[in-house]
């Protein structure tokens, strides 16, 4: 099929040409040859009309490709985009030591490394105290979490972030998400204490709402006990999972497994016309090729 079915009128150019090549008749020119036979001289007139016809083959192989020749491709298969949101807790007490260096340092690292078997997701990142900061939003380009590591230290001690309000971190977090109409959504909560704002039943009520947005939460704990009652509730009812990891290896086996729990799925496009130009392209080759040949030695003479 063409994109330019009307330009394939063109053609008749070229077949016109070819028309007054085999069908003309010019004048003869009679030559004397002592003792030469007669002949009609037809095989040296069929070559010579064949060299005559290649422009008209080169001017129709010419509108063929103005007239862009399509076909359908094969269906590809297309990754479906995960929206993930980081919420990292940068209160004081993430400045305590874990492996060669802080909390929040082991959490930074591992993060950066699951960036990179997560290539083509969306990755936001949110800081939170008492306060929350949304420092990156969502992108395709992990770049801007690597540069953010230095600015939000706990050791900098950022007013309004010494304590520690997961649930407020976590709904600012769902709003960020629920803003985004294409693809799953995921919020990786790293924290290393524990929040007044999850008591009373308020964890159960957040978890709720994220099961209805299709948010999962996955909880990291970063500390030596195990995770509160609350926060377990706020990941696994939302359909996520708390980890307790030990050291930084085991932090590294922890993201690993979320990669794992939450594969990204592929999704299959439907066929798109794309331009094929190449087989008329490689004619068109060849006929050039021949008349240039041709053009060396072999052509019409009147004489």
């Amino acid at each position: 099929m063409f994109a330019r079915p009307w330009l394939l009128l063109l053609l008749l150019l070229p077949l016109l040409h070819l028309v007054w090549v085999w069908r003309r008749r010019g004048r003869r020119v009679a030559l004397p040859f002592d003792q030469g036979l007669g002949g009609s001289g037809w095989p040296l007139r069929a070559v010579l009309g064949f060299g005559e016809s290649l422009p008209a083959l080169l001017l129709a192989v010419a509108v063929l490709v103005l007239a862009l020749p399509q076909e359908l491709a094969a269906p590809k298969q297309k990754r479906a985009l995960t929206n993930i949101q980081f919420c990292v807790d940068i209160s004081g007490s993430m400045t305590a030591q874990f492996g060669k260096g802080t909390r929040y340092d082991a959490s930074m690292r591992a993060i950066n490394e699951f960036l990179d078997y997560r290539s083509g997701d969306a990755f936001g990142l949110t800081f939170f105290g008492n306060s929350y900061l949304h420092w990156v939003p969502l992108t395709s380009d992990p770049s801007a979490f690597r540069c953010s590591i230095p600015f939000m230290r706990p050791e900098n001690r950022i007013p309004g972030f010494g304590g520690t309000e997961i649930g407020k971190a976590v709904m600012a977090c769902r709003e960020e998400l629920i803003n985004r109409s294409e693809g799953d959504r995921m919020i990786i909560l790293v924290t290393d204490g524990w929040s007044s704002d999850l008591g009373g039943g308020n964890d159960m009520e957040i978890a709720k709402k994220l099961r209805r947005d299709d948010i999962t939460l996955f909880a990291i704990n970063i500390q030596d006990m195990d995770a509160r009652g609350e926060i377990v509730n706020l990941a696994r009812a939302s359909g996520g999972e708390v980890f307790n990891p030990g050291d930084t290896k085991a932090l590294e086996g922890v993201f690993k497994s979320i990669d794992e729990m939450s594969k990204a799925e592929l999704e299959q496009t439907t066929a798109e016309l794309v331009d094929w130009f190449w087989p008329f392209a490689l004619a068109g080759l060849c006929v050039l090729g021949v008349l240039g040949l041709m053009q060396l030695g072999l052509r019409y003479t009147p004489w």
